[in-house]
């Protein structure tokens, strides 16, 4: 198990899940251990089909129907998430964690203002509602002219503006546990750089531990303590990311650091494989 130096905020012991669908098993996730301190910053990397999405899924117990648990345990803020009644499990999701979605437009309400989307979602905590109260909520993430980004639906924003509100809405939660899945992939580099100094400046600021999901190693390098590299639902190495990315040691992890940007999948080494329809969300 990769230890770390504080009581986990999230442990995860022998874990293993599969998709099931009518076109046959597909192996999701390995014996997987992994622990996750408070205040870390960890990342998840791997090719499309790793198993990465997974785990950030089982964290928030948020698996697709398909996904079957066949062993192990996971425990987040030590309590055992396979043993919780839905009640409890939403009530985790609420107080503790925070999930910043790749498709941020996607994940906002198409029939809400921002406006009420922030109202909505800082209301259940006590906080103020007011005008003034969700135009400083925009501000801390660096939007212009928020008053009238307040007047907006989803739709009339830009990709990388949804990203900022849907930052802001989970800030506003103050989670315990952050997890980011790939929430820069459709962004171009400026905005995308904007983005993870947001991120990582609140994380750092509230004392959370983040959990991000990412193909970008040049990223996690500037930005990470742990690095995580998967293969075919396996972790097949992890360790202080300068010294994974630095001095791999798996040959999966010498391939992934030394591709060259824009080479296809099938370049690296092992990638050749095919994947049943059912196991297309086992990133």
């Amino acid at each position: 198990m990769n230890a770390v130096t504080t009581s986990p905020v999230v442990a995860i012991s022998g874990f293993s899940a599969e998709y099931r669908t009518r076109l046959g098993v597909t192996r999701a996730l390995f014996d997987i251990d992994l622990e996750i301190g408070e205040g870390e910053l960890v990342a998840i990397v791997g090719e499309s089909g790793s198993g990465k999405s997974t785990i950030s899924q089982a964290i928030g117990r948020m698996l697709p129907r398909a996904c079957h648990i066949t062993s192990g345990a996971l425990h987040v803020l030590g309590q055992d998430l396979a043993v919780l009644s839905p009640d409890e499990i939403r009530r985790v999701r609420r107080e503790s964690l925070g999930f910043i979605p790749q498709d941020p437009i996607a994940s906002l309400n198409p029939t809400m203002r921002i406006g009420r989307q922030l109202e909505l979602a800082v209301q259940p905590l006590g906080r103020p509602t007011s005008q003034a109260a969700l135009v400083a909520l925009l501000e801390s993430v660096k939007i212009l002219e928020p008053e009238r980004v307040l007047r907006l639906f989803p739709h009339e924003v830009s990709g990388g503006m949804a990203q900022r509100i849907a930052i802001a809405l989970t800030m506003a939660r103050e989670p315990r546990i952050l997890i980011a899945d790939e929430p820069t992939a459709s962004l171009d580099a400026q905005v995308r750089d904007e983005i993870l100094e947001l991120i990582v400046g609140f994380v750092r600021r509230s004392g959370a531990s983040l959990i991000w999901i990412s193909h970008d190693l040049g990223a996690v390098r500037r930005w990470c303590d742990r690095v995580v590299v998967m293969h075919r639902g396996e972790i097949v190495e992890a360790g202080p990311t300068v010294q994974v990315l630095d001095a791999p040691r798996a040959d999966y992890t010498k391939a992934l650091v030394a591709a060259i940007p824009g080479r296809t999948p099938s370049e690296i080494p092992g990638e050749q494989r095919t994947i049943s329809r059912g196991s297309e969300d086992a990133r």
